[in-house]
């Protein structure tokens, strides 16, 4: 797994934790941060994408249910949720990698962390996310 896709795993982790069990998003990412051994770089990447989902969460969650109209925000899967969060945030908010990454990334994610399904919905609900970007 390349580091960026790493990071991108971790900032899951953290998002997941938040949303499933309500924990302290700076302790967990703490405290995961401290046990993958991160760059400083790298972690402050990771440090980066969770606080930008967090702090953009409820304009985000607006895009997911646009585009995700058959499924009521709160009973997507949460792995597929904090997933579509994550490339949300990097595809219209962040701007620091390109769009193709972020979906590739978030699909990958799906694969690795998500159900059978998961990344073809992941895809699904980007692709559309993806136009908006391109207006931009």
């Amino acid at each position: 797994m390349g580091v960026r896709r790493k990071a991108r795993a971790i900032a899951l982790q953290v998002l997941y934790e938040f949303d499933s069990a309500g924990h302290d998003v700076e302790a967990a990412l703490a405290y995961i941060l401290d046990e993958a051994g991160l760059s400083g770089e790298d972690a402050a990447f990771t440090r980066g994408l969770v606080n930008g989902v967090i702090r953009n969460r409820e304009q985000i969650d607006k895009h997911i249910r646009k585009f995700a109209p058959a499924w009521p925000l709160e009973q997507i899967p949460v792995v597929d949720r904090n997933i579509l969060r994550l490339a949300i945030f990097e595809v219209l908010l962040d701007n620091n990698v390109p769009v193709k990454v972020a979906i590739n990334e978030a699909v990958e994610l799906a694969k690795k962390f998500g159900s059978d399904s998961s990344s073809r919905f992941v895809n699904g609900v980007l692709g559309s996310v993806s136009a908006l970007a391109v207006r931009k």
